[in-house]
């Protein structure tokens, strides 16, 4: 019969495939303030927290309130931060969309106004605020994509910090390995295809190769959702013919 493959096994989502908790610091957000409102704030550390390619940047608030955002290059403790609608489109200050000029670099980007920021909070990542009109901006994120949010949102003014960690090899297993852990993620991962076929769907054979269609039903059950799930198209683009070319 053969054992549960990882994809089914994960998919349960049990203890020992989820992100550790211990070494969390705290929620990374911004605070409660007002659009139309002026805060300010000093960083008192910058920490490092666990699974997180960016440093933490702890903000004091007025009432001895904390907060914690991903630090931006530049950073130091003992610096302060502006936040609102009136503050200067400086490095490290918090600010509104609306308020800042087209061509800014900005990340730590809220997907919604008041979520505390969802994009762009990997390190050495910037986005770029590409164009505003009738409420909505556009942002250019680091992969090239753009989206359309409201000019509410809020974002941070800079480039997130630990810019060169991808530079820095592993240089062992192991050390790549407690990496992966302290994220949730999977590693080492396999190919199904160079298992064997009580392990996966496209394990066996003489040579390694699927042995069947790599498209698969969403309605599969567990055990054989594997590969390209429900795919709109799959192959090479072709590209379309000129009228010109059509008639010869």
């Amino acid at each position: 019969m053969g054992k549960r493959i990882l994809q089914r096994r994960r998919g349960k989502a049990g203890i020992q495939f989820r992100a550790p908790s211990k070494g969390k610091i705290a929620p990374v957000g911004y605070p409660r303030i007002g659009g139309n409102q002026a805060g300010a704030a000093t960083i008192t550390a910058i920490l490092d927290e666990r699974g997180r390619s960016a440093p933490l940047a702890q903000l004091r608030l007025e009432g001895d309130r904390y907060a914690y955002v991903p630090a931006v290059a530049g950073m130091a403790v003992g610096h302060q931060v502006a936040m609102g609608s009136a503050a200067q489109v400086h490095d490290g200050n918090v600010l509104p969309l609306a308020s800042m000029p087209e061509g800014t670099r900005i990340c730590n980007v809220e997907l919604r106004p008041g979520d505390g920021g969802r994009f762009v909070r990997a390190s050495g990542t910037s986005a770029v605020l590409f164009s505003k009109a009738n409420g909505r901006a556009i942002i250019k994120l680091p992969s090239g994509k753009n989206i359309l949010i409201s000019d509410r949102c809020m974002a941070t003014v800079g480039e997130v910090a630990g810019g060169g960690r991808r530079e820095k090899p592993f240089l062992t297993a192991g050390a790549r390995h407690h990496a992966m852990r302290a994220a949730g993620r999977v590693y080492p991962r396999m190919r199904g295809i160079a298992m064997a076929v009580v392990y996966h769907p496209f394990g066996g054979g003489r040579h390694q190769h699927p042995g069947k269609s790599t498209s698969t039903s969403r309605n599969a059950p567990p055990g054989r959702k594997v590969g390209l799930i429900a795919p709109r198209k799959t192959g090479r683009k072709r590209l379309a013919r000129t009228s010109a070319e059509v008639s010869k």
